[in-house]
């Protein structure tokens, strides 16, 4: 039988401790009133999730347009947990690390996954550096890619750790492939109650890695008109859920991400996709980076490369590995991009600086 989101599991313990609903009620009570600012933030979650509404208010991130409120049933969380806990192997009693701010639906399902399905969680600030206890070992861990990058020697003894908020550059994809330590890049959003499908990042017999994402358990995946994923999960929605994710379907079940439809670019009637082009250029550029277009009299979109840096020098001898219309026009070096909350890159808004230049 399916559990519902007004039970707590009997195994369920967070910080060591364990949890029935009404001692969670005196726990949020307390983290709001005496806790520090990360703890505040999962008090309000846990007093939200306590209350008698089905459903939680959540932030979309922004990282694509502009950040909005929207209502996610609680049932639904409930559900998005056990598929993420049968595609893992989640037991009761298997202990979690929660790294992530709880006010962001990563950090919340979180929270979910170990109240439904039993596991030992332990919080800790989310930060770049994280403190972690390295005599601990747990099975389970979600991280964003820059937290994994910064703490690569702290997460030996996890058994499984989940990456997303953001694609894995291909130079922190190539620092773990040898780890025993097993990594999945997800695919997810708000919308979506986190993840919906997977993709292993290591623990391969040959050296060429998989690119396809495969969906959790009960959902259905297809392409509209535009080539863009649309999700079907009838446990998280009724509506099928329309992205701006364009998509190559591979497998039944299976996809590969190549771009936002609202980031392709139209050069000259040739259109482009950044984030292949990124992908081309993560092997060769240390820093952090995105393609984007600017304004042209003549191709109407030029083509350009932005790099957070303040080196003006750059080896042109890298587009080599670029086809002939994927090399930009222009490259522009900014000290600090603009980002979300939760460490994505605002590339509107970071181009607001070169347009001013």
């Amino acid at each position: 039988m399916t559990p519902t989101f007004d039970k707590v599991h009997n195994k369920f313990k967070l910080n060591g401790i364990s949890f029935d609903r009404n001692g969670l009620k005196e726990l949020a009570y307390s983290f709001i009133k005496e806790g520090e600012p990360f703890e505040r933030v999962i008090g309000n979650f846990i007093a939200d999730w306590l209350d008698p509404n089905d459903y939680v208010l959540c932030k979309t991130s922004g990282s694509t347009g502009k950040p909005k409120t929207i209502r996610i049933k609680k049932q639904a969380m409930v559900n998005s947990a056990i598929a993420t806990g049968d595609y893992f192997g989640l037991k009761p009693k298997d202990k979690a690390l929660l790294c992530l701010p709880a006010q962001a639906i990563s950090g919340r399902m979180m929270l979910v996954r170990a109240m439904i399905l039993g596991l030992e969680l332990d919080a800790i600030k989310p930060s770049k550096v994280l403190n972690i206890n390295p005599r601990k070992k747990y099975t389970f861990c979600a991280l964003t890619p820059m937290q994994l990058a910064s703490n690569l020697r702290k997460i030996e003894n996890i058994k499984t750790v989940i990456v997303g908020g953001a694609p894995v550059p291909f130079k922190l994809i190539e620092s773990i492939k040898d780890s025993k330590v097993q990594f999945f890049e997800t695919y997810g959003m708000t919308e979506t109650v986190s993840h919906i499908a997977v993709k292993q990042l290591n623990g391969f017999k040959s050296s060429r890695p998989d690119l396809t994402f495969k969906t959790l358990p009960g959902v259905s995946i297809s392409k509209d008109n535009r080539d863009c994923l649309v999700i079907d999960a009838p446990m998280i929605t009724d509506q099928k859920i329309e992205t701006n994710d364009i998509v190559k379907l591979t497998d039944k079940g299976s996809f590969e991400w190549l771009g936002r439809y609202n980031n392709v670019i139209n050069s000259g009637g040739v259109k482009l996709h950044p984030e292949v082009i990124e992908t081309k250029l993560q092997a060769f550029i240390s820093e952090r980076f995105f393609v984007t277009s600017l304004p042209d009299d003549i191709f109407g979109e030029k083509l350009v490369l932005v790099v957070e840096s303040d080196d003006k020098q750059f080896d042109q001898a890298i587009f080599k590995v670029l086809d002939k219309y994927e090399v930009p026009k222009d490259i522009f070096f900014i000290k600090n991009f603009v980002e979300t909350h939760s460490g994505k890159i605002q590339r509107e808004k970071t181009k607001v600086s070169l347009k001013q230049s």
